[in-house]
């Protein structure tokens, strides 16, 4: 049975590439530059296959080629060069999917870790919790008279009720209620509320 053309051009590229690989063994450059240049896109089908993530393929490429160079006296140029070249590639790639599995179990990877938990020594946050407290400063102060001090007398200096009601000379309750309305005020000032 005659083969097919695609499987032809299959052998026809796997036997240019091994007869590359036996130049290279016998020390053609030229032929060797030739062969790792085809071999790209035989390692990338490789790492896929493998199930290797696309922002890490160059890296199984890179490590794949490395390999071919160091071991490629081992090559027997009766075989076929595909299949040596997919064993060497399958293996970079697993290589590189457990090492991923060993360093994505160490790291953390949440993109907006940097947001919740800015650098304490960051200008830029402490320059935006100054001018939030601008802010707040400026809305207590748009209070009415007995909101902003139950605010600034329970909230801000944290002072209990009994001590605020003795500072203040208001009883416990209106200093509650005052408190309550107060910071519904803020809330709506804030959240842009009318």
């Amino acid at each position: 049975m005659p083969a097919s053309p695609a499987t032809s051009a299959i052998e026809t590229a796997d036997q240019r590439r091994a007869a590359w690989m036996a130049a290279a063994q016998a020390g053609d450059r030229i032929a060797y530059e030739k062969l790792l240049a085809d071999s790209i896109p035989l390692i990338r089908a490789a790492a896929r296959r493998q199930g290797v993530a696309r922002d890490h393929v160059d890296d199984v490429v890179q490590e794949t080629l490395i390999t071919v160079d160091r071991v490629r006296h081992t090559y027997d140029p009766s075989r076929s060069y595909d299949a040596w070249l997919n064993a060497i590639a399958s293996r970079r790639a697993i290589d590189a999917l457990r090492s991923r599995g060993r360093r994505d179990s160490r790291e953390l990877h949440d993109e907006f870790a940097l947001d919740r938990h800015p650098d304490a020594d960051d200008a830029s946050a402490a320059s935006e919790r100054q001018q939030d407290a601008q802010r707040l400063r400026a809305a207590i102060d748009e209070l009415p008279p007995g909101q902003r001090e139950a605010v600034e007398q329970l909230g801000l200096r944290e002072r209990t009720l009994a001590e605020a009601s003795g500072q203040t000379g208001r009883s416990a309750g209106s200093l509650k209620v005052n408190l309550h309305r107060g910071l519904k005020s803020l809330r709506r000032h804030f959240n842009g509320e009318p």
